[in-house]
């Protein structure tokens, strides 16, 4: 039985044989495909080290900063600037400002409690108005005693009267000469009386020194303010004022660059709130001491023109220049360094760094300040670009940028 099925076993070659073909025309495709993988990724250069490269930033760029002489750094100053006071002891009874209030000279920006200094100036004028009512009593008295004592020296000639009538008119002429002229003094007296006062009285009444803004609120109503401020809940100063025509920035300066410094050379102010806009302005002043422990010298510059968006405190950059900015010099420019641009067939181009490669991006550019090229089109403030390219970077290759 075993030896009948063994003989029944025969392999038809009239059927073709497709597997073993059909093997080797797959081995054939993934190779093909695999093949062509490295192929992509050697073009896009995957198995090709990374270039090592120094970038630097596409920015705005103000063409002041090629003839810059040095930087310095500092804060918008007011010359002149005060903590407005009382010269007496009182409770703050009224303030009429609040932080950036505009005042005048002599405005009258807070009144302290003054009812018994009122009342002493209405006592005063009381006591004055009764010494000037003696002076008329005086005034009066001394007309009739002067009268009487001609009389009697008239009558004394013509031997009409006795000699001791005649003494006693001139007495009670000369007394009533010492009681007009006692009567007037004691006017002067209450009128110095009053203008002491008043005096007092105005004390109760805080003023502006000068044309200025509130900066701060030192004292609110309720308070004790003193002159002195002994007491920890007594205020010294009800409001600090500043007079914001007198704003000036003071840089510290090193005292190796001084030489370099002269009064009135131009400069160029940017502040840190206004970063987009450049201001004019001069040297005002070099402050004659140095700070031992900067070893600094403070330079004081004045703005050109005051903008009211310019405020105390600011934190402020100077470029001192070595001459005046022109009209065209005051705009901002887009560029980029020089040597970060690379001439091809009468083009220019520039490397931009984006996500790890360098990106061949053609630019127009326009005028050259110094080290820094104004660029026109093709790029864009911020922009990474390779620095120095090397002719072994093409459009595509990875880069690596230098620490």
């Amino acid at each position: 039985m075993a030896d009948e099925d063994l003989s029944k076993l025969k392999i038809d070659k009239t059927q073709p044989a497709f597997r073993k073909s059909g093997k080797r025309k797959g081995t054939y495709l993934i190779a093909g495909i695999v093949l062509a993988i490295l192929v992509i990724l050697a073009l896009a250069g995957v198995f090709s080290p990374a270039v090592r490269v120094d970038v630097v930033s596409v920015q705005q760029f103000y063409p002041a900063q090629s003839f810059t002489l040095l930087n310095a750094s500092g804060y918008v100053v007011p010359q002149r600037k005060a903590a407005v006071a009382s010269k007496i002891t009182a409770r703050l009874q009224e303030l009429f400002v609040e932080e950036g209030s505009r005042v005048k000279k002599d405005q009258v920006l807070a009144r302290l409690e003054n009812a018994d200094l009122a009342a002493t100036l209405r006592q005063a004028e009381a006591n004055l108005n009764v010494t000037r009512s003696a002076v008329d009593q005086a005034s009066a008295e001394l007309h009739d005693a002067r009268v009487n004592f001609e009389r009697e020296k008239h009558l004394l000639a013509k031997e009409f009267t006795t000699r001791s009538v005649y003494d006693a008119a001139e007495a009670r002429y000369k007394k009533a000469l010492a009681a007009f002229s006692g009567a007037k003094s004691q006017v002067r007296a209450s009128e110095a009386a009053v203008r002491e006062a008043k005096v007092s009285v105005e004390y109760t009444y805080i003023r502006s020194p000068f044309n200025g803004v509130v900066l701060t609120k030192n004292a609110d109503i309720g308070d004790i303010v003193t002159p002195i401020g002994a007491a920890s809940t007594a205020k010294a100063a009800v409001v600090t004022l500043a007079d914001l025509s007198t704003l000036k920035v003071e840089a510290d300066v090193s005292e190796s660059n001084l030489g370099k410094l002269k009064l009135g050379e131009p400069c160029q102010i940017q502040l840190d709130a206004i970063p987009d806009e450049r201001f004019d302005g001069t040297v005002h002043m070099i402050v004659p001491t140095a700070d031992r422990t900067k070893a600094t010298v403070m330079v004081k510059v004045s703005f050109t023109r005051l903008d009211p968006r310019i405020l105390p405190e600011m934190s402020a950059k100077v470029a001192f220049l070595s001459r005046e900015v022109s009209e065209s010099e005051k705009i901002s420019r887009l560029a980029v360094n020089r040597k970060a641009v690379v001439e091809k067939n009468g083009r220019k181009y520039i490397f931009v760094v984006r996500q790890g490669r360098a990106v061949l991006t053609e630019v127009t550019t326009r005028d050259t300040f110094g080290d820094m090229i104004e660029i026109k089109s093709g790029a864009a403030s911020g922009d990474k670009v390779v620095l120095n390219p090397l002719s072994r970077l093409s459009n595509g290759s990875r880069v690596k940028i230098n620490e």
